[in-house]
């Protein structure tokens, strides 16, 4: 039997671990099933709830700052009330444009106490991708931190927004006792919310559980990213879920989190965590390799939130002796490959690893309850793993029109039903919520999410994931819409074809984002720098293509469809003497032209990206 395989023995010698969190499990079970939408239970429900429980415990600890509960809740009811007074009321929506700070989740927070719900930018985000994202959503008021101002300076007179002072600054620095000074056209919001008393907020209709909360944004077939509502519910579920079910999370837990807080990984599956616990969420804004220890061991950290790309970082680091001078016992995320997982455990002490696969948009979530090795977990929601067209997200179907399940242990691309229990809340576009969905897959009328991912089952109902397949892949635990950067590749006018997908490196998690295109035919060779700086310019660095191919003639098939499997089977190698093959190689700032000997060492892992 594969060491991957999860037998029944496994489940058995997992069951006293799951025997102590019983209490736990079984308050998460209450709240993980909970289906009443019309409940007056939210995000800013939880908040008062461990204001009351555990008000003087730690909420967040960044830098040398340290919010408890109370505070917190206090915080959070203040900017309610600014945001009422300047006349925003449930169902309304503001823009978030922050990093990771405590202001924005005390935004996030007082927004959710109003029925206001919060659209969480993507802070890698510029030009028409940005205001595309705003766009979408047409927000009241956008807030903007300073450390990102020059970025949202450059897009805001594209913006459609409704509200006499739509645009709301936040210093960068600790707004509770600093304002500092906001720029011509923004309102200082810190300032006017320091007015505001720290009672909850009076409403009239306040808001439900199902009621939306936020909106994440992700990358897609249709192009440009796709706004998908999050409902209270989301928080619910993960407090239950993932903070008691799977963590057992207590007030004496710090959960560290370097993940971006626009992401539901690091909003929804870390916060709702803490949130469970009455924890702390300790956060710093960008991930460090070589700070994450002396973090961890300075916040006293007990839990941290992972992207796989993330542990990979951490395990390429030198070993020494202060591997397992920590206090981290739990990890909760997604993307840790079998083939790091047991090493990554045993070197760094780590007993659960929390491994889940869940989407921003999607009605389907796994979770690795019985901390099994390399599995993301069983999933109580209806689901099936098909058979799916090589290369793409498109599911096969037989002679009758319906779809076809895999034989046990095969990859299948993952669908899961859609049921009123199990409901679908998609985009904020129609078309693109309708594109998502699989109608008459076993029978007529029925209709299922399609995740696009591929994962297999590997025994007692657990699953491993596979590939993420069709016009998007992951790279440095983002997803990369290809559709969006050849759309930014065609608008830089130095090429006639683009075609752009994902191509797998040795030793590194994801996949990296690879384009072969054609020059324009003006009989000047391709500045392929040129092309570099345009593309720095208008997308995020992980959206930024690694390798490019440069060609005279992109192969179509009769149908004039690309021949993408072939080109992405082909990678960065070096083929036809009439192309060029370049590399965005680690810590330079530009395209390097691709030897035989650089190939050798990429595919060697002597190349670190």
């Amino acid at each position: 039997m594969s060491q991957d395989n999860v037998s029944a023995l496994d489940i058995a010698r997992s069951l006293p671990g799951v025997i102590r969190r019983l209490p736990a499990i079984t308050r998460g079970l209450y709240y993980y099933a909970l289906k009443n939408e019309n409940r007056a239970l939210t995000l800013g429900t939880l908040i008062e709830t461990n204001a009351n429980r555990v008000g003087n415990r730690p909420a967040i600890l960044f830098e040398d700052r340290a919010i408890t509960w109370r505070e917190f809740n206090g915080w959070a009811n203040r900017i309610a009330r600014y945001l009422q007074d300047q006349g925003l009321r449930k169902g309304d929506a503001i823009a978030v444009f922050l990093e990771n700070r405590p202001e924005l989740l005390a935004v996030v927070a007082g927004a959710a106490k109003l029925g206001v719900a919060c659209a969480m930018l993507n802070t890698s985000q510029k030009g028409k991708v940005l205001e595309h994202s705003i766009n979408l959503i047409e927000p009241k008021m956008v807030v903007v931190g300073e450390e990102l101002i020059e970025a949202f300076d450059g897009i805001k007179t594209g913006l459609r927004t409704d509200h006499p002072q739509p645009f709301q600054f936040l210093a960068d620095t600790n707004t509770l006792n600093a304002f500092g000074d906001a720029p011509d056209g923004y309102t200082n919001m810190a300032e006017q919310v320091s007015t505001f008393n720290s009672d909850s907020p009076v409403l009239s209709d306040p808001p439900r559980m199902g009621d939306t909360a936020i909106y994440l944004f992700t990358s897609g077939t249709t192009g440009l990213p796709k706004a998908a509502p999050g409902s209270h519910r989301k928080f619910i579920k993960a407090y239950g879920g993932f903070g008691l079910m799977s963590l057992a999370m207590e007030p004496e837990d710090v959960l560290y989190c370097t993940l971006p807080l626009y992401h539901g990984t690091a909003l929804l599956v870390c916060w709702g965590s803490v949130l469970a616990g009455g924890s702390a969420i300790a956060l710093r804004r960008k991930f460090s390799a070589s700070a994450f220890w002396d973090d961890v061991r300075r916040y006293k950290a007990t839990t941290f939130g992972y992207v796989g790309e993330l542990c990979r970082y951490l395990l390429n680091q030198p070993p020494g002796e202060q591997d397992r001078n920590h206090n981290l016992t739990k990890m909760i995320g997604n993307g840790l490959r079998p083939s790091i997982w047991k090493e990554f455990k045993e070197r760094f002490g780590i007993e659960t690893v929390a491994e889940l696969y869940a989407s921003s948009e999607g009605n389907i979530g796994f979770s690795n309850f019985f901390n099994m090795n390399n599995t993301v977990g069983f999933s109580t929601a209806p689901y099936k793993l098909v058979k799916f067209h090589d290369g793409t997200r498109d599911p096969v179907r037989n002679g009758k029109g319906f779809m076809q399940e895999v034989a046990k242990g095969e990859p299948g691309l993952l669908i899961g039903e859609i049921t009123k229990t199990w409901s679908f809340e998609g985009y904020t576009q129609t078309e693109a919520t309708e594109k998502s969905i699989l109608r008459n897959a076993f029978r007529k009328g029925d209709a299922w999410f399609n995740t696009g991912d591929v994962l297999k089952e590997i025994g007692c109902g657990h699953l491993q994931f596979v590939d993420r397949m069709g016009d998007t892949f992951r790279w440095k635990g983002e997803n990369v819409s290809t559709t969006e950067v050849e759309n930014i590749i065609d608008g830089s006018g130095l090429v006639e074809e683009a075609i752009v997908y994902g191509v797998k490196i040795p030793g590194t998690n994801g996949k990296a984002g690879m384009v072969t295109l054609v020059p324009q035919n003006n009989g000047s060779p391709l500045d392929v720098n040129r092309l570099f700086t345009y593309l720095r310019d208008n997308l995020p660095a992980y959206a930024i293509p690694v390798f490019v191919r440069v060609t005279h003639a992109i192969e179509k098939t009769g149908t004039f469809k690309y021949r993408k499997v072939d080109i992405q089977k082909a990678g960065y190698s070096l083929g036809d003497s009439g192309e060029e093959v370049y590399a965005w190689l680690p810590r330079t700032d530009g395209y390097t032209l691709l030897t035989p000997e650089l190939v050798g060492d990429i595919d060697g892992g002597k190349v670190s990206f």
